[in-house]
């Protein structure tokens, strides 16, 4: 997902004073991603910017796993560039995470308050909710939120269960929870306002629901 030329998420960890690194993995973008990556590094070092482009399109998990392969930190975020994940939150995972000792923190858009999702359509959230009641019945995942990809891992938590998911693509953090959760790691909520990119644009269309609807059942059968 294109990263937006601003600096703001680098600006929110340098200001928190936080030991840190941003993993970047760009599957050849033709939008300018990987050109604005490059003057993010140069303004705040290699070392806190790091980049990992890749030839061609290779599937959102495993960009995951690519992006992990890199990371030297005790804990790992996985999160969109676009700012439909905002990195003002951050703060918020690192102190639950600190608070209760948890494996992962998950962010949900609907619990907690000041949980939300804005710049959605009226078929836009119904169709998200409904694809969380869907999965929140079949699988009974514990989470309110099991579609969502902003979250905080424990490193070698996280390093575990990327060894046993078979999902790929929107599936691939899906299947990260319900295995976390059947794996009987803790895993703790904190509420996000999910804002629609600006940058780039959501795909969603009959083929992805029927898609969705196939992984879920598929877990439902495998884990």
């Amino acid at each position: 997902r294109r990263l937006p030329p601003s600096k703001e998420a680098s600006h929110t960890h340098k200001s928190s004073e936080l030991d840190y690194e941003i993993i970047i993995v760009d599957d050849a973008s033709p939008d300018g991603t990987l050109e604005v990556a490059k003057q993010l590094q140069k303004v705040y070092n290699p070392s806190h910017i790091v980049l990992k482009p890749r030839p061609g399109k290779l599937g959102l998990g495993t960009a995951y796993v690519h992006g992990l392969a890199h990371a030297t930190g005790s804990f790992v975020i996985i999160m969109d560039a676009d700012f439909s994940h905002h990195p003002s939150s951050i703060p918020s995972f690192i102190r639950i995470q600190k608070e209760t000792n948890c494996d992962i923190v998950t962010g949900t858009r609907y619990a907690g308050q000041g949980a939300g999702v804005h710049g959605w359509d009226l078929k836009r959230k119904l169709v998200s909710r409904g694809a969380n009641i869907f999965a929140d019945t079949v699988l009974r995942p514990g989470v309110s939120d099991l579609t969502g990809s902003f979250r905080l891992y424990r490193r070698e938590v996280l390093e575990q269960l990327v060894k046993e998911v078979a999902g790929k693509g929107f599936m691939f953090q899906m299947e990260l929870m319900v295995r976390a959760k059947a794996g009987g790691w803790k895993v703790e909520e904190c509420p996000i306002r999910f804002v629609d990119r600006v940058y780039g644009e959501s795909k969603l269309g009959g083929d992805e629901i029927v898609e969705y609807a196939k992984g879920v059942l598929s877990l439902w059968l495998n884990v």
